[in-house]
């Protein structure tokens, strides 16, 4: 049978389950990463699993979200993820030494094998054919032990290339283009492969570009072919070894396609607020820029920056713009260093920042009040700079070193040649920051600081769900709505009471009080809530105050992943209609829960206040009903008798 990309490593990873589309299946991780954002808290539950050193092929904890120290919580968090990843076999990544997606690509990625991170941006590893999808900690952790990853067995979509990109246009551009037709819920169960002759002569870090981004369609992941370009890749990094071809079979049948001419594409930019709003640069008119950052995992690799140094050679940075960059690993600004480029970057006026995710979630170069900034980044959700009234811009390094120059967003086809740049034969390997455990780490103590707390655990619901409507919302509510994450919360990850007090502070700042008065509650949504990032902290402060269920009318994959297991209710209206039926401070009920919990498929809700009764859908396999049952997926776990290992 011809199989696709995604078929072929499924088919060798799976544990249980039948692939189609649709059905619950598992599968065997071979690889895992972790960030310090979400790190300490998935280390905290591996802990909690007492398994003695962890049982993929590789695991990396990287820290590369909190490295803004201006109090002990973010050096303690990190001596603590470093003493764990000794004492379980884990390599610990350093402070400076880059984002973990450009590290992970660069040093330890391979293609064939399965990856999961506890960051949404994981399935970057697909630039290079590695089934890689970003799921919470707890998963994480999980995999870390030994089990298998649960996930409904997505669609795959063949996105066809063709032709070749014109001057100016670059990675960046095809998947701002797929954005723009599918919007950020158009690849929700599904799998992208990105085959035809204008993905094969697309530089590895360019297809990194785009399996990056998928992530804001909601796609469970994106996949290139392991082709001739991905082996020179490798071998550039001193790890030809590593290399296996990968491609779909011949005259395979995808479950969807799209096709896209990139030589009828343009340089295109994402407007406030949301990856999909996107217009060609040429059209936006006059906008006069406050500030450009150029960097994050989406467009850090040296290629990306050694564009933007030939487009800065011999110019300035517009009086009016603060240009920042931010490389993506010590590699990337080592080699910057050695070739020129950064002096290039310096003498323009740029601001190089440390090899870090900086800006992109917030942690430093916030733009002034009402700034409009214009980022190569992936994300530009309202207030996500840490300036809520910010207008955050998304472009390539091409358009965004041309704009740096003009003040204004410009498009690079009235600015003169394309800079060219070559892959380079060798790349400088730098592995100083990268810290490997021991062979035996039982003997070493793992370090917690005072700002490390327990994270809270649900329990089993009980037989009648009673509770207000403590807050609703509309469509696309990100984890950035839920769980605000900037310089001045993040030090603050591992401990959940401190964090819960500003869950939706940008949308309702009474929330958490209120909550907690009412001992908890319930969420009314829209479509796709919790669109976003991994972090399972959107979850877990909501469960610190007694959340009990969300109904929306759709969720995005990770975050309904998230609160399920940490035993929050996910329920989906029946009639998208009835959305308009609940009210804040509503009492809702739904009697004989759990039974019905163990078999049905449609609940009712009765509406106290109203008199009316809404019916909801429990969609979930027996395994999910069983977790949330259980009171989320470490009791259930734990109920077991401990991890079914892959």
């Amino acid at each position: 049978m011809k199989q696709t990309m995604t078929a072929k490593i499924i088919s060798e990873h799976l544990v249980s389950g039948k692939m189609t589309a649709g059905e619950e299946i598992g599968i065997r991780i071979d690889q895992t990463l972790t960030q310090d954002s979400t790190g300490t808290m998935a280390y905290l539950q591996l802990e909690a699993m007492n398994i003695p050193r962890v049982k993929t092929k590789l695991s990396v904890a990287y820290i590369d979200h909190n490295t803004l120290q201006t109090g002990y919580e973010n050096a303690d968090d990190h001596l603590y993820i470093q003493t764990v990843a000794a004492k379980h076999g884990i390599v610990f990544s350093k402070p400076g030494n880059g984002i973990c997606h450009q590290v992970n690509l660069e040093r330890f990625g391979r293609p064939g094998w399965t990856l999961l991170g506890s960051d949404s941006h994981t399935p970057t590893g697909g630039g290079i054919g590695m089934l890689a999808i970003g799921a919470g900690g707890l998963d994480v952790a999980v995999a870390m032990a030994g089990g298998a990853y649960y996930l409904k067995m997505p669609k795959v979509c063949r996105v066809e290339l063709k032709g070749k990109l014109p001057a100016w246009v670059s990675g960046k551009d095809i998947i701002l283009e797929l954005l723009r037709r599918l919007t950020v819920k158009g690849g929700t169960g599904r799998v992208f492969e990105y085959t035809g002759e204008g993905a094969a002569s697309l530089s590895v870090p360019e297809r990194a570009t785009i399996t990056n981004m998928g992530a804001e369609l909601g796609a469970t992941t994106s996949l290139f072919a392991s082709d001739e370009k991905t082996r020179e890749f490798l071998a550039a990094q001193g790890r030809e070894d590593a290399w296996i071809p990968l491609a779909p079979d011949e005259g395979v049948v995808y479950d969807e396609t799209v096709v896209i001419d990139l030589s009828e594409l343009k340089p295109l930019v994402a407007k406030p607020h949301s990856p999909d709003n996107v217009s060609p640069a040429a059209e936006l008119g006059d906008i006069e820029l406050d500030q450009v950052a150029i960097g994050s995992c989406t467009n850090s690799s040296y290629l990306d920056l050694l564009k933007v140094a030939k487009i800065l050679e011999g110019k300035q940075v517009h009086p009016r713009v603060s240009l920042v960059i931010a490389p993506g690993s010590r590699q990337v600004l080592g080699m910057l260093s050695d070739c020129g480029a950064l002096s290039i970057l310096l003498r323009a006026g740029a601001r190089i920042l440390e090899c870090a995710c900086g800006p992109c979630i917030g942690m430093g170069q916030s733009p002034k009040s009402g700034g409009v900034s214009l980022r190569t980044f992936n994300r530009n959700f309202e207030g996500r700079s840490g300036t809520p009234d910010a207008k955050v811009y998304l472009a390539s390094p091409e358009v965004a070193a041309v704009s740096a120059i003009t003040g204004r967003i410009t498009d690079p086809y009235t600015y003169g040649e394309p800079p060219v740049v070559a892959m380079p034969q060798q790349f400088i390997s730098d592995d100083n920051l990268l810290v490997f455990p021991p062979e035996a780490g039982q003997a070493i103590t793992v370090v917690r600081g005072p700002n490390i707390k327990p994270f809270p655990l649900a329990k089993p619901p009980a037989e009648t769900l009673t509770g207000q409507a403590l807050l609703k919302v509309g469509d696309n509510i990100t984890t950035d709505h839920i769980m605000p994450s900037h310089a001045s919360l993040l030090p603050y990850r591992s401990n959940i009471p401190h964090l819960a007090r500003y869950c939706f502070s940008g949308v309702d700042a009474s929330f958490p009080e209120r909550a907690l008065a009412q001992g908890g509650g319930l969420i009314v949504a829209g479509n796709n809530y919790g669109q976003g990032s991994s972090r399972e902290h959107a979850a877990l402060a909501p469960l610190y105050l007694g959340i009990k269920a969300v109904i929306a009318q759709s969720f995005a994959r990770i975050h309904r992943a998230n609160l399920i297991n940490f035993g929050i209710l996910p329920l989906l209206f029946a009639d998208a209609a009835d959305y308009e039926g609940i009210h804040l401070d509503d009492k809702l009920e739904i009697g004989g829960l759990r039974s019905q919990l163990q078999t049905a498929d449609t609940l009712l809700v009765s509406n106290l206040t109203t008199g009316r009764e809404i019916a909801v859908k429990w969609e979930a396999t027996e395994r999910e009903r069983a977790i949330i049952l259980a009171g989320g997926l470490l009791n259930y776990t734990r109920n077991a008798g401990g991890v079914t290992h892959a």
